[in-house]
């Protein structure tokens, strides 16, 4: 017994997202332009699903993402420390040319997909394990016509879905998505075993303004 539908969606715009600031596990909150795309996203999400069971990581900007869910959903959310962003360790907070210049040689093996050392840092291997756990889990109490909505961060996504698809960590095939846009995936049949299916990614209210991160513009457009 799973739930036949899950979406892995990612958090709405913060602070550290518009400057380009690894994330990690630091706690940001959502800025003005992503408390408006988790809004609008939500909308757009039940416009097309029923949403059985919300899961969200605890950090504050994924918890305020699905607590507009929830809030247009009807629903109560469920907390879940596993979902949480892949920890980057001391290189939370810097961009991407801070840690070029603080850990040249650390910096280039994780531009060419490697993984570099990082004090407090997760590998691939293990967001990608803790991730597959929880939302396995969670889509176990559920039945074949429910929908599991787990709200979560950019890295955890990618890892979850090659995960869910049954990839080694180190596939690199996808990226995390855009802030407030979600990856779709159906429950595989036994016969074939059993392995999830990725039916859609990226996918979200992306006609809703002209630019995403530019928060609404002057015309009032339905959110796809």
């Amino acid at each position: 017994m799973t739930a036949g539908r899950v979406l892995l969606w990612r958090h709405g715009r913060t602070a550290h997202n518009a400057s380009g600031r690894l994330q990690g596990q630091v706690d940001i909150p959502l800025d003005d332009v992503g408390r408006w795309q988790a809004h609008t996203a939500a909308a757009a999400l039940t416009a097309r699903y029923r949403p059985t069971l919300i899961v969200s990581s605890d950090l504050s900007r994924a918890r305020a993402t699905a607590e507009a869910l929830a809030e247009q959903a009807g629903l109560d959310l469920v907390l879940d420390p596993r979902v949480r962003e892949r920890s980057f360790g001391d290189w939370e907070g810097m961009t991407s040319l801070e840690i070029a210049e603080r850990w040249p040689a650390d910096h280039a093996a994780w531009a060419q997909g490697g993984e570099p050392h990082r004090p407090g840092g997760e590998s691939r291997a293990d967001v990608a394990q803790r991730m597959h756990e929880a939302v396995v889990e969670h889509a176990a109490g559920l039945d074949a016509g429910d929908t599991l909505v787990v709200v979560t961060h950019g890295a955890a996504i990618s890892l979850a879905v090659g995960a869910l698809l049954g990839l080694p960590a180190d596939w690199r095939g996808i990226t995390g998505p855009s802030n407030a846009h979600w990856a779709e995936l159906h429950a595989g049949r036994a016969s074939h075993g059993g392995a999830w299916r990725l039916t859609g990614y990226n996918l979200g209210p992306t006609d809703a303004s002209a630019d995403w991160n530019a928060g609404p513009d002057q015309q009032v457009r339905d959110p796809d």
